[in-house]
C-alpha cells in the first residue's frame, strides 16, 4: 500500500522498508502492519490531539512528572511550545509504560523506539501466524475464562505495584495470542501515586475486565479484585507475589454525595463510550 506521510520519514531514515497494511484506526491512533527488515512489526501514528477523541486526557496526565522546569512551565500555561511538550509526552508516555511493564512482568507489546509521533512495536499473532485477535472477539469456556481472568488480574497487580494504573482496560485493549492476553494501548497510564483519580480508574478497569469474562464464568462477578489491590497498595503490603483471594470486606462511611454523583457521571460516560466502541468493531475496527 502507499506509504503513510507520517510514515514515510521512518522509511526514508531506514527504520521501516514497507508498510504492509492499516491494521485498524481508533479513537487515538491508526496501526499500520510493516516491515522492517526481515521483521514484521506494527507502526501506531497517535493522532494529532485537535483530531483525538480520547475524553478529558487531561484527567490522565494529572501527576505525570517532567524533569525539565521550562517544559513543565510551558506546559502548565498552555503555551504552542507548551502543547507541543505535552503531546510529545503523551506519546512518549506509552514507550515508557511498555518498557517498565515488561520489566515488571507484565505481557505486553516489546516496544522498539516512538520517532516523530510513530511508535514502532511487536505485532501480537496467534499461532497461525496472524494478528492475535482482540478480547472482544474471543470466546472462552468458564474454565478458561477464570484461567484468563486471573492472569489478568495478575497484570494489574504488577502494573499496581510498579506504579502505573492502566486507565483504559477493557475488552478492546487485550490481544489474546496462544499463551493468553496480552495487554496494549497505554498512553493513558497513569502514576498510581500522584493521580487523584488512579483508585476508581484501577476499579474501572478490574470491574472491565470482570464483567467481560464473568459473561463465562459467573462467579467472577462477586470478586473484589481492586478494593483488595488497593487497600493492599495504599497500605505498603502490595508486592508482585502477593496471593490475591479476590476477597475484600468494606469498612462504612459516611457516603460523600458530590463523590457519589461523579462515579454515577463517571459510569455513564464508561458505558457511552463502550457503545461507541462496539460500533466501532462492529464498523471493521
Amino acid at each position: 500500500m502507499k506509504t503513510p506521510k507520517r510514515i514515510q520519514p521512518l522509511v526514508d531514515e531506514g527504520l521501516v522498508d514497507e508498510v504492509i497494511s492499516q491494521l485498524m484506526s481508533g479513537k487515538e491512533a491508526t496501526v499500520y502492519v510493516v516491515r522492517c527488515g526481515e521483521d514484521i512489526r506494527c507502526a501506531k501514528v497517535y493522532k494529532e490531539a485537535e483530531k483525538r477523541s480520547f475524553k478529558q486526557a487531561v484527567v490522565y496526565q494529572e501527576g505525570r512528572k517532567v524533569r525539565n522546569s521550562r517544559r513543565a512551565r510551558a506546559m502548565e500555561k498552555g503555551s504552542k511550545f507548551g502543547r507541543e511538550q505535552m503531546e510529545e509526552a503523551w506519546q512518549s508516555a506509552e514507550v515508557d509504560a511498555l518498557f517498565r511493564l515488561a520489566h515488571a512482568g507484565v505481557r505486553v507489546p516489546t516496544p522498539f523506539g516512538c520517532f516523530d509521533g510513530v511508535l514502532l512495536m511487536e505485532l501480537v499473532t496467534d499461532s497461525e501466524g496472524h494478528v492475535a485477535p482482540r478480547l472482544n472477539d474471543v470466546s472462552f469456556s468458564a474454565e478458561q475464562a477464570i484461567h484468563d481472568h486471573g492472569l489478568v488480574m495478575t497484570y494489574v497487580k504488577r502494573m499496581l505495584c510498579a506504579g502505573l494504573v492502566h486507565g483504559d482496560l477493557s475488552e478492546f485493549n487485550v490481544l489474546v495470542d496462544a499463551n493468553g492476553p496480552v495487554i496494549i494501548d497505554l498512553p493513558q497510564a497513569v502514576d498510581a501515586a500522584a493521580n487523584n483519580h488512579a483508585k476508581w480508574m484501577l476499579e474501572r478497569d478490574v470491574n472491565n475486565m470482570t464483567q467481560y469474562y464473568g459473561q463465562y464464568a459467573p462467579e467472577l462477578l462477586k470478586t473484589q479484585y481492586a478494593k483488595e489491590m488497593w487497600a493492599l497498595f495504599e497500605a505498603g503490603q502490595l508486592k508482585p507475589d502477593t496471593q490475591l483471594t479476590g476477597k475484600f470486606t468494606e469498612v462504612l462511611v459516611d457516603a460523600d454525595v458530590n463523590a457519589v454523583l461523579d462515579e454515577i457521571q463517571a459510569a455513564y460516560d464508561e458505558a457511552q463510550e463502550r457503545k461507541l466502541r462496539l460500533q466501532e468493531a462492529n464498523e471493521g475496527y
